[in-house]
């Protein structure tokens, strides 16, 4: 195993320890359902909603900057995502790699599929820091994504969200958001453009 192989499988099990202690399915307490409701009876399968990200991608950025002073400012990358499933599908591996004015990015969401409440969670880490963020929890209705966390955002606890939309065979598009209203309004931060390079 090489050095890198090592370091990603070290950072994997980082996050996997880490979302044992904040997912919330096996608690019993009611979560965030994108989809409505935390009735479980009637709610189908998802375990296969995210098969359409597996492969790699081509994948444009966009993400807002918000300096210490200043105006807020889009920063572009230009890079590829991979993806990958594990657990015989339950759960997939995402590696991103991009660059732009402000250097090189690298990043690992894993998404985790939970039988028991038929949600996803997605969560997040920044090779800058290796500290996952809180995982985004929800679901797939009518071919669209959503998942939702709570979390603390410049001082203040906000909503963050993240859509899955206008997805086809080779092409999708990612948008992270976030509301200071209670889910009134809400602030695009982070959009991603994808298409298919190649299969899984």
């Amino acid at each position: 195993m090489t050095r890198f192989q090592c370091a990603r499988a070290a950072l994997l099990m980082v996050a996997m320890a880490c979302l044992s202690q904040v997912l919330p399915a096996s608690s019993g307490a009611p979560v965030i359902a994108a989809t409505g409701g935390t009735d479980t009876a009637a709610l189908r399968d998802g375990q296969h909603d995210f098969d359409f990200n597996i492969g790699t991608w081509k994948t444009h950025i966009r993400y807002l900057h918000k300096p210490p002073t200043g105006p807020n400012v889009w920063v572009v990358l230009q890079g590829t995502v991979t993806v990958r499933k594990v657990w015989g599908g339950r759960a997939e591996l995402e590696e991103i790699e991009a660059d732009g004015a402000t250097g090189h990015f690298e990043g690992l969401t894993i998404f985790l599929y939970d039988p028991q409440s038929h949600q996803w969670s997605q969560t997040f880490t920044d090779s800058n820091d290796g500290h996952p963020e809180q995982p985004m929890i929800g679901g797939f209705k009518d071919g669209r994504g959503e998942l939702i966390s709570q979390l603390a955002y410049q001082g203040r606890t906000v909503l963050m969200r993240g859509v899955w939309s206008d997805i086809k065979a080779n092409s999708h598009r990612f948008e992270e958001s976030f509301s200071d209203d209670g889910g009134r309004t809400w602030q695009p931060q982070f959009l991603a453009s994808l298409t298919r390079e190649s299969q899984g």
